[in-house]
């Protein structure tokens, strides 16, 4: 290759450089943004199928949109009601008892048991120093708890954002379509049709599937819970719904809060939490190999291995929602190999 004016070539390649380093800055800059309008369309994609529903049953658009977002507010609504009560009733009783279990910990006897197996140790004074350690401390502690306040009200604007933006897209998600198919040359448009209407059936198909499969698990959990007399059992219901929403592991996750918490906050001796297990143990079967099967019958059917890889890519990139998302992608790049990449493919 003969390089004529290496100073021009070594300046463009200067500046190009530059620009892709600006470009990505405002990439990683818009981070949050970009991410706020991945979460709102994957929403978006996965109410369309219910106003699809509502519209061949000769609905308007706006009509269908407006019940479905009324009804998915006033759910969280009343998911909120009910589990406020508990978690404020229950962190009031620990700050009450809060004397009463220092107490307990210094007359139980395992201190009795410490001090007789270890008499060169004080005992006594060791937990003494523990607490007034946290008293002492309680200046930082009550700081994390502002850093935690603020990363919640941090999480209601996000919420919201999403909220608004997923309400958007929801009403104009036709006229997006259309926008997007204007891109692509006329005489491969309807094609391009045809594929995105597949992708986004499947994105929908399988969101759908997921809330469904979520609320089954929440509202049996709460249900279970309830007649075993069960701690916090519309808390730990929407615990399990959102467990029921991450792949691969989210229901054995939840599951074992579930059991745990009830291992520590029902009186010892209790029944409650092995029960739970076992429950649990026969749910996650069920849930395996009868409600997944049925549910995800219309969405597109991704391999095993697939999905681990596509779930820990996403969770690696994206954190929670890269694994919420990573399965639709998926699904919608098997279609995009399956009718695109291999008929060129096989036209050579």
């Amino acid at each position: 290759m003969r390089i004529e004016n290496p100073f021009k070539i070594g300046f463009l390649a200067t500046l190009g450089a530059l620009i892709a380093l600006t470009l990505g800055g405002m990439v990683e800059s818009l981070s949050t943004v970009l991410t706020y309008i991945a979460t709102a369309l994957f929403l978006a994609l996965g109410f369309d199928p219910a106003i699809s529903w509502l519209e061949r049953r000769r609905w308007p658009r706006w009509a269908a949109v407006l019940v479905l977002i009324v009804g998915v507010i006033v759910v969280a609504a009343l998911v909120v009601w009910a589990i406020v009560p508990s978690i404020t009733a229950q962190v009031n009783e620990i700050s009450t008892r809060y004397g009463a279990i220092i107490g307990d910990i210094v007359n139980s006897n395992a201190v009795e048991w410490l001090t007789v197996t270890f008499p060169a140790l004080d005992v006594q004074a060791m937990v003494a120093q523990a607490a007034s350690w946290l008293q002492g401390n309680l200046g930082a502690i009550t700081g994390g708890v502002f850093q935690v306040g603020v990363g919640i009200v941090n999480g209601l604007f996000a919420t919201m954002i999403v909220t608004i933006l997923t309400i958007y897209f929801v009403a104009s998600l036709p006229s997006i379509k259309r926008a997007f198919y204007q891109l692509s040359p006329a005489s491969s448009r309807p094609r391009v049709a045809e594929l995105s209407e597949r992708i986004t059936g499947s994105v929908g198909a399988y969101v759908l599937g997921m809330v469904t499969l979520a609320l089954v698990n929440g509202v049996l959990t709460f249900i279970f819970l309830s007649i075993v007399g069960a701690a916090m059992p519309m808390v730990f219901a929407v615990i399990a719904f959102i467990g029921s929403m991450i792949p691969m592991i989210g229901t054995i996750s939840a599951s074992a809060i579930i059991v745990l918490a009830q291992l520590l906050l029902l009186e010892p001796g209790s029944p409650v939490w092995w029960i739970a297990a076992i429950y649990y143990v026969v749910y996650m079967q069920v849930e395996a190999y009868i409600l997944t099967p049925r549910v995800m019958s219309r969405a597109v059917q991704v391999p095993g291995a697939i999905v681990v890889i596509a779930a820990l890519t996403g969770g690696t990139l994206l954190g929670l929602l890269g694994a919420l998302v990573a399965i639709p992608v998926a699904a919608s790049l098997m279609i995009i190999i399956k009718e695109v990449l291999i008929p060129r493919q096989n036209e050579r």
